[in-house]
C-alpha cells in the first residue's frame, strides 16, 4: 500500500496542522546531520540554502559549471500566486480548483491546495530577495493571465522570470556557501544512489572534469534534478537535462509515478532541420496578446500579411470561445497538431501555426508590447530574422515539462526512506497537465517552504542511528556497478554515434507517446525501443576514455537511462485506457474530438516499481472530498 501521509482534517487546515504536529530538532543537533542535495535550480538551490540556514550540513551537486546555469533560468512567462491584486475574483480556493481541473483531476487535493496556499507568501519571499517583478505605475506588482484560468495571477519580470528567480535563489545558496554551511560540487553528476538497510545514505558521482568516481555519504538525499523530456530528444529543455538521477533511484527502489504524463508546449519555434538538437521555447505569456491562426485554405503558400482577415481561421477562438487563445497547454497543442496534420500548417516544412500581434499593436501601441515582451521579440528575431512586430511569429508544439516523476508522499519523500524528490522530478502537484506559470511556483515552494518543514520528521529519528560513511560495503558495491557500466559502454566500439540512437528514440517517442497515442502505436513503440536499446549496446561508438572530460560518455550514460525510461513511459501510456490532460488516447474521445476521462476505473496515480527490467504497477487511489471531477470543458 502507498501511504501518502495526507493529514486529517479540513483541506484548508491540513498544512498548518501538519506543521503543528511535526517533530523538531534542536539547532545543536542539526549540525550533526548531513544532507545531500542533487541539483541547484530553483528547487535545489532553495532547498540547499534553506536547510543550511536551519543548521544542517549540506552538500549540493550540479553538473553545470555554475548553479546559475540550471534550467530554471529558461522559464520565461511568470510565476502564479493567489494574491488577487486585480480584484478579479481570485482566491486560494480558485487557484486550487484551476490547478486541479487543469491537471484533469489526476493529482491529490491536499498537495494542490498547499501549492495554492503557499503561493502568496512565496511572492513576498522573492520580493524581499530583490526579484525585480514588473510593477504598475503606482508601484504595486503587476499581473497577467496564463492559459487555463480566467483571472490574472501571474507575476513576471518581462520574459526573464525564471532567470530572475534563479539569481535570487543562487544568491541565497552562495551566501550559505560563503558561510561554509553549504559545500558546492559543480561539474559533478550523480550516477547512482546508495541504499543501506533500506534507507538512502549517499550517492556515487562522477567528476566531469577528470572522470573520477567519488563517494558521498549523508543522512538524507534530496533529488532536485528537473524533468526528463529530453527522452524525446527534440524538446524545449537544455541539451544537458536528463533523467539519470531519478532513474537510478527508481532502479534502487523508488516508485516512478505517471511517467507518460509529459507536457507538450504550444508555443515553441518549429523544427527547421533534421540535424537540430533542441527546440526554442517562446513564452506562453505571448498568448495573452497574440492571436493564433492558420489559413482557411490548405497548403496556402502566401505570406502571412497577404492573407486577409476573412481567410484566417482563429481556431482556438472558434473552438474554445470562453478561453480562446488562453486555452490550457495540452488543448492548445493538440488543436495546433490537428490543424497541421489536416494540411493547414505554415512555414517551409508546413509544421507551424501563426502567433499574430497585429491587433495587440494596433490596440495598445508598439511600446506597450515592447515593455511586456521585448526580450522575447528580440530572441525571435535573432533566431529567425523576422520582426514579429511587423509579421506573425511561427510556432509549433514541442515536448516540454514532465508532470510525471518519482512518487512522493505529502512530505515529498519517495518510497525509499530518506530519499526526497522536489520540483519537477517528482509527480506531486500537476496531475495530467501543468498549468502555465505553475512550474516556477512548485519548484520554489518545494525547496523553500515544504521540504524544510517535512525532512525533520525523518531526520529526528536518524539522530539515534549510526551516521553512514563511504567505507560501508554498499558504497563499494554500487561504485563497482557504475564502473562496470562505463567500461561496457567504452568497450562496444561500434560505428554509430550516441546522437544517432537518441534521434531514433526521439522519433518513436514523439510519434507514439506524445500528444496523441493509441494501443497499436504504443505496442509497436515498445518493440521498437527494445530494438534501439539492443542496437545501442552493440553498435554505439563512445570516443575518449573514462579518466578525462568526456561529453560523449556523459551523453551515452544518459541515453542508456532514457532508453529504459522510454519503455516505462510507453508501458504507462498503454495501461491508462482513457484520455486525460496531456495524455490523449485516440480510442477515448468525445464526438467533438475532446479528451474522455474514465473516472470509474482510472482515478488513480500509477506508481511503477522496477523489477529486473520489468515494471510492476501500484495504484494510489485519488479521493476527491472537496471537488467533484467534472468534464473538463474550456468552451
Amino acid at each position: 500500500m502507498l501511504n501518502s501521509k495526507i493529514p486529517e482534517g479540513p483541506l484548508e487546515n491540513k498544512w498548518s496542522s501538519y506543521q503543528t504536529k511535526s517533530q523538531l530538532i534542536n539547532p545543536a543537533n542539526k549540525k550533526k546531520l548531513n544532507v545531500i542535495v542533487v541539483g541547484s535550480g530553483l528547487a535545489g538551490a532553495g532547498a540547499a540554502a534553506t536547510l543550511a540556514e536551519l543548521g544542517y550540513d549540506v552538500k549540493c551537486f550540479c553538473y553545470q559549471d555554475s548553479a546559475r546555469r540550471a534550467h530554471s533560468v529558461a522559464a520565461q512567462g511568470g510565476i502564479n500566486a493567489a494574491k488577487n491584486y486585480q480584484h478579479d475574483g481570485d482566491s486560494v480556493w480558485r487557484m486550487f480548483y484551476d490547478t486541479l481541473k487543469g491537471g484533469d483531476f489526476r493529482s491529490r487535493e491536499a498537495n494542490v491546495y498547499r501549492l495554492a496556499e503557499l503561493s502568496a507568501p512565496l511572492i513576498d519571499h522573492y520580493v524581499q530577495q530583490g526579484v525585480p517583478f514588473a510593477r504598475e505605475y503606482g508601484g504595486v506588482l503587476a499581473n497577467r493571465s496564463f492559459g487555463g484560468v480566467q483571472v490574472q495571477r501571474t507575476f513576471y519580470a518581462r520574459g526573464q522570470t525564471g532567470q530572475q528567480l534563479l539569481l535570487a535563489a543562487y544568491s541565497q545558496l552562495y551566501k550559505m556557501k560563503r558561510a561554509q554551511k553549504v559545500t558546492m560540487f559543480p561539474r559533478h553528476e550523480m550516477l547512482d544512489l546508495v541504499v543501506i538497510d533500506g534507507k538512502a545514505k549517499g550517492i556515487i558521482a562522477r567528476d566531469l572534469i577528470n572522470g573520477q568516481l567519488k563517494r558521498f555519504a549523508a543522512d538524507a538525499v534530496v533529488l532536485a534534478t528537473g524533468g526528463y523530456s529530453r527522452v524525446f530528444r527534440l524538446s524545449t529543455l537544455a541539451i544537458g537535462c536528463n533523467g539519470t538521477a531519478i532513474w537510478k533511484a527508481h532502479k534502487r527502489g523508488a516508485y516512478f509515478a505517471a511517467p507518460s504524463f509529459t507536457q507538450v508546449h504550444p508555443t515553441a519555434l518549429p523544427q527547421a532541420s533534421e540535424a537540430q538538437s533542441k527546440l526554442t521555447l517562446m513564452s506562453e505569456s505571448l498568448r495573452n496578446d497574440g492571436r493564433i491562426w492558420v489559413p482557411q485554405k490548405k497548403d496556402d503558400d502566401r505570406k502571412a500579411n497577404a492573407i486577409p482577415e476573412e481567410e484566417r481561421d482563429y481556431y482556438l477562438e472558434r473552438r474554445y470561445p470562453s478561453f480562446g487563445n488562453l486555452a490550457p497547454r495540452d488543448i492548445a497543442s493538440r488543436a495546433a497538431k490537428e490543424r497541421i496534420d489536416a494540411g493547414y500548417g505554415v512555414g517551409p516544412f508546413k509544421n507551424a501555426v501563426y502567433l499574430d500581434f497585429k491587433h495587440a499593436v494596433e490596440r495598445f501601441g508598439i511600446q506597450a508590447i515592447q515593455d511586456r515582451y521585448g526580450n522575447l521579440f528580440k530572441m525571435y528575431k535573432k533566431i529567425t530574422g523576422v520582426d514579429a512586430y511587423q509579421e506573425p511569429m511561427q510556432i509549433s508544439p514541442a515536448a516540454h515539462f514532465s508532470m510525471g516523476g518519482l512518487w512522493v508522499d505529502y512530505e515529498l519523500m519517495t518510497t525509499i526512506p530518506g530519499l526526497y524528490a522536489v520540483g519537477e522530478c517528482n509527480f506531486s502537484d500537476h496531475g495530467a497537465n501543468r498549468l502555465g506559470a505553475n512550474s516556477l511556483l512548485q519548484a520554489s515552494i518545494d525547496g523553500y517552504f515544504v521540504l524544510p518543514n517535512t525532512i525533520n520528521n525523518y531526520l529526528a529519528d536518524e539522530l539515534k542511528e549510526d551516521h553512514p560513511t563511504t567505507d560501508h560495503p554498499e558504497f563499494d558495491k554500487v561504485q563497482k556497478e557504475v564502473e562496470q557500466q562505463i567500461t561496457k559502454l567504452l568497450a562496444v566500439k561500434g560505428d554509430k554515434t550516441v546522437d544517432h540512437f537518441h534521434r531514433e528514440l526521439g522519433k518513436v517517442m514523439w510519434k507514439e507517446c506524445a500528444m496523441s497515442r493509441n494501443k497499436e502505436g504504443l505496442e509497436n513503440a515498445i518493440l521498437k525501443i527494445k530494438e534501439i536499446k539492443d542496437a545501442f549496446w552493440n553498435e554505439v561508438n563512445v570516443t575518449g576514455g573514462q579518466q578525462e572530460m568526456n561529453t560523449e560518455l556523459e551523453k551515452a550514460l544518459r541515453l542508456a537511462d532514457f532508453l529504459e525510461l522510454g519503455l516505462l513511459m510507453c508501458t504507462d501510456a498503454l495501461q491508462r485506457e482513457e484520455s486525460c490532460g496531456a495524455h490523449f488516447r485516440e480510442e477515448y474521445q468525445t464526438d467533438e474530438g475532446e479528451a474522455m476521462r474514465n473516472d470509474n476505473t482510472h482515478a488513480y496515480v500509477s506508481a511503477w516499481a522496477y523489477d529486473n527490467g520489468n515494471f510492476q504497477l501500484h495504484k494510489e487511489p485519488l479521493v476527491f472530498e472537496n471537488v467533484q471531477p467534472t468534464v473538463r470543458s474550456y468552451k
